[in-house]
């Protein structure tokens, strides 16, 4: 049975893929990030605890986002040079998340946190997703 997405052109497709592994990890790193809260006594925003919580979920995420990025995404194999590729690229998604959040929060304070948040997320993604094609190549 093919997927849905092997009926799309190739770079479509890997885009596309990208996407759907990049949701299922925001999940997956949002729930890791609720359960250290949840361990940590659900410190504030602002607080190192927080940033302590949201490094857990960042991390645990990227241990199956970097395989399904391999399999499904790139159609490539596990290896070293994918592997610093992926580092740097999360090691740039999470600057930019930590640096443009309060920035963008604070340039459009008419907006809602949340609708901010995609926004960063989105423009995070799209570079990381540009960062990866670099080392993720068949």
């Amino acid at each position: 049975m093919k997927l849905p997405t092997s009926y799309l052109p190739e770079k479509i497709r890997s885009a596309v893929r990208f996407m759907v592994v990049g949701f299922t990890g925001s999940f997956v790193q949002t729930w890791f990030f609720m359960a250290a809260m949840l361990l940590l006594g659900e410190p504030e925003k602002g607080v190192a605890l927080f940033y302590v919580a949201f490094g857990i979920g960042f991390v645990l995420e990227m241990i199956p986002n970097y395989f399904f990025s391999n399999w499904y995404t790139f159609g490539t194999r596990p290896n070293l040079k994918n592997a610093s590729g992926f580092l740097l690229a999360r090691a740039i998604n999470l600057v930019i998340q930590f640096a443009l959040l309060p920035f963008a929060i604070d340039l459009f304070p008419s907006w809602r946190d949340d609708i901010i948040s995609l926004v960063v997320i989105f423009i995070a993604g799209c570079i990381n997703y540009l960062i990866c094609l670099l080392f993720f190549k068949k």
